[in-house]
């Protein structure tokens, strides 16, 4: 017997033992409700989202053309209909996530406005976000299995079988969300706390980056300052303490490194002897050898192997490393924080460049055999220019002709048909398979995809409706597609669940109910 069924004659059994006082609760509407709230609390969506990471993450150890997939998301409403939309198209949620950027809270939900990606923004929106998108896809699933029950009232026969074997087998449009923590938005006890948060909202992963905190800076933009590995260690150890104590012992925690575009260092770490974990990060240090008679007042040095050596120190009281040591320093990065409790791997590049990518995770790989990567698929990047001159650097270095092509200039649409182009647009369109299987990609995400969707279509609209088309801007550019594509929203009363308080005012008030959806409500039009 399914669930429903089940909650059915147990709600019938309670509405006995409470006698004629509960004559007119209706078990099967109750049992509706519950239904449509399978999730009472964000620990609940976090339990049962960690558990299918982690099935997720073990089938694509068996298999890496099973990798995961997300979309950033901004609103509640974007990732609820983002999740419809891939119901709607695939049947099935599975390898389907969200992603919460804190890029697009920083510009999108702060109460001082658009801000940078510098973790100025109230950390209390993060988990406000979770909450947010959690609401929304709860919603999502109470207003379709509502459809589907409004269905079962008038079908009949086999019809009604079917209908009665969806709501049975309903598949919910809650997902797992990896979370974006930034540096933590402080020390490590800070950074617990705001896991707590997050983790009470919802989120089943947390992505936490080894920046200093109060330096933060953009993946993608220059200025980047890391910390010692114990300090960021430290904070891994915060949030999995977090996930302990909330009791999501499946929690996914992904480690990022920004090694790879930080030249800077706000402290030298601490080490006891050669060769420790500090005295590691202490060797990427762009350093001189000194005398102690060329100490200057004021000046920072190391003793190592015996000499004396002063570290740059730049006027802004940061070290630098030297050049050329980023990617030892994310490998390095990568395997302390798989050796400490993080489960997952983001390295921040600066290209989409598989070779690149895969160069790493084989290093990483050597010493974690089963290391895995959550990768930035960013609109940061050039996609067009850089896979075009992918392409042309490989052409040239295999003799052949590219003469009728300027690499500089490759972004121009005189391209488009060209051979170059339509090999780079392959590419592209493989780039997550073959990255998973050549670089070790888990889980393939746009971190901003839905705030670029969303100014494009707003200006297509502006542009046509303020123009001369006037209506016909929007009803051609928006509705009639709305329409012929089958978008959920175009009944946007529906959506807002008014048919959902429909449903519940007649459970509440029988015949008396006052409803919206009767036959003068032109939602009947669509």
């Amino acid at each position: 017997m399914s669930e429903y069924q089940n909650d059915i004659q147990a709600i019938a059994t309670l509405k006995q033992r409470y006698g004629s006082a509960w004559d007119a609760i209706n078990p099967e509407s109750a049992a509706r409700m519950r239904a449509q709230n399978r999730f009472k609390t964000g620990l609940d969506i976090a339990r049962y989202t960690a558990a299918i990471m982690r099935r997720d993450m073990a089938n694509y150890d068996a298999d890496p053309s099973k990798y995961t997939q997300s979309l950033g998301c901004w609103h509640g409403f974007i990732g609820q209909q983002k999740l419809i939309s891939i119901k709607k198209h695939f049947n099935s949620t599975d390898r389907r996530y969200l992603y919460l950027s804190g890029w697009m809270i920083a510009a999108l939900r702060s109460e001082f406005g658009p801000l940078p990606d510098q973790s100025m923004h109230e950390k209390t929106a993060v988990p406000a976000l979770i909450k947010e998108l959690y609401t929304f896809l709860r919603q999502a699933d109470a207003r379709e299995l509502g459809g589907l029950f409004r269905q079962l009232d008038a079908a009949e026969g086999a019809a009604k079988a079917a209908l009665q074997d969806k709501i049975d087998n309903f598949v919910t449009h809650v997902v797992p969300i990896i979370a974006d923590i930034d540096a933590g938005f402080g020390n490590a006890e800070a950074t617990y706390l705001l896991a707590k948060q997050m983790i009470e909202a919802g989120a089943c992963c947390i992505q936490l980056e080894n920046q200093v905190s109060d330096e933060k800076q953009c993946g993608h933009q220059d200025g980047k300052v890391t910390v010692p590995h114990e300090d960021f260690l430290a904070k891994i150890r915060a949030v999995r303490y977090a996930f302990l104590e909330l009791g999501v012992d499946d929690g996914v925690i992904v480690a990022r490194t920004d090694s790879l575009g930080a030249g800077l260092s706000k402290q030298i770490a601490v080490t006891h002897e050669p060769g420790d974990l500090g005295d590691q990060y202490n060797a990427f240090l762009d350093a001189e050898e000194i005398a102690a008679a060329e100490l200057k007042n004021g000046d920072v040095v190391i003793q190592r192997n015996g000499k004396l050596l002063r570290p740059k120190r730049l006027a802004s009281n940061l070290f630098q490393f030297r050049e050329g040591t980023g990617e030892a320093r994310c490998v390095l990065d990568c395997i302390t924080s798989l050796q400490n409790g993080a489960d997952l791997l983001w390295i921040e590049t600066e290209k989409p460049h598989i070779g690149q990518i895969g160069g790493m995770v084989k290093e990483i790989r050597k010493v974690i055999p089963n290391a895995k990567l959550v990768y930035n698929n960013s609109p940061s990047f050039n996609w067009t220019l850089n896979f075009r001159q992918q392409v042309y650097d490989g052409m040239k270095s295999r003799g052949e002709d590219v003469s009728a092509y300027d690499r500089a200039h490759l972004m121009s649409a005189e391209y488009d048909d060209s051979i170059l182009a339509k090999v780079a647009d392959e590419r592209i369109r493989t780039f997550q398979a073959d990255a998973a299987r050549e670089a070790g990609i888990f889980h393939h995400l746009i971190t901003l995809p839905t705030y670029h969707t969303a100014a494009l279509s707003t200006d297509n609209l502006a542009k046509d409706y303020f123009g001369n088309q006037g209506m016909l801007g929007y009803v051609a550019g928006v509705q009639r597609k709305e329409i012929r594509q089958g978008i959920a929203c175009v009944k946007h009363q529906n959506m807002s669940g008014s048919d959902i308080g429909d449903d519940h005012k007649e459970y509440f008030s029988g015949e008396a109910a006052l409803k919206a959806g009767g036959k003068h409500n032109t939602m009947n039009q669509f």
